[in-house]
């Protein structure tokens, strides 16, 4: 090393210690600790220490009562809500609806339902699957799955009714996708069950008919999909409840839930 070798190093630490040290003033809590000298002149070199008593305040943790995740869900998918509510991204359905269904159930639901469109009833009542399709659905997972309605999380393709209670446009799908994505983000649950070919099309953004889509799981994104019929579709037919029913099953098995023998 050069005769100027040691003290051009004790030039470059002083200046590396003020540096953090002016950091440590403007609010850095977290300080990487300043380059130390070779071991040749580490006897030349005096030590360099930042007091303990300098950090500010809030380098201390933050306190054991701050909201813990479902809190923090809660509160994220009430600020999607919001903006759900105040969308005109489609004119007609602005236009014609009561009002917005987001969604309902538990934000810490591992198994999420997912449906095409709200109803008349779920127009009047701002909830997702009220109506007769709704009770069915009800059926499908207290009845059949045995769990709670509560425990799952519930929502659509759309958040408007359309008129008529017709199918949602590809326009209109895309437009509300952003919330569907954003509700989804939030929830990050392990399951989604597709309920008829609308939603399975547009979450998966295939073409493929819900007979070939169902009977398997597909995957978005790190979630386990299934595909099954509508439960409007199984009001209006009856013979498809057993093939309805064998999804339930391969649904449940997957979540290492009791498959009961047969549904009631």
């Amino acid at each position: 090393m050069s005769a100027n070798g040691p003290s051009a190093h004790r030039r470059a630490v002083r200046a590396a210690v003020q540096e953090l040290e002016s950091l440590q003033r403007a609010g850095l809590t977290h300080l990487p600790k300043p380059p130390m000298p070779p071991p040749a002149a580490a006897q030349a070199v005096p030590a360099q220490t930042i007091p303990a008593q300098t950090l500010p305040a809030q380098a201390a943790p933050a306190p054991e009562a701050s909201p813990g995740p479902r809190d923090d869900r809660v509160a994220a998918l009430a600020s999607v809500a919001r903006t759900v509510a105040a969308c005109t991204r489609c004119p007609e359905l602005a236009r014609t609806r009561t009002q917005t269904v987001f969604g309902s159930g538990s934000p810490s639901a591992r198994l999420v339902f997912m449906g095409e469109a709200p109803g008349a009833d779920e127009d009047r009542q701002g909830l997702p699957f009220v109506g007769a399709a709704g009770q069915k659905l009800t059926d499908m997972i207290e009845k059949g799955m045995r769990l709670r309605r509560e425990e799952v999380y519930i929502l659509n393709t759309i958040k408007c009714r359309p008129p008529g209670n017709r199918a949602p446009l590809p326009d209109e799908a895309a437009n509300c996708r952003e919330y569907l994505d954003a509700q989804l983000d939030v929830l990050r649950p392990e399951f989604l069950c597709c309920l008829g070919a609308v939603a399975a099309q547009n979450l998966l953004g295939v073409s493929t008919p819900i007979g070939q889509l169902r009977g398997s799981f597909h995957d978005y994104q790190g979630i386990k999909v299934l595909c099954t019929y509508h439960p409007a579709y199984l009001l209006r037919t009856p013979s498809a409840k057993v093939q309805a029913w064998d999804d339930l099953k391969l649904l449940m098995a997957a979540m290492g839930l009791e498959v009961p023998k047969k549904s009631t």
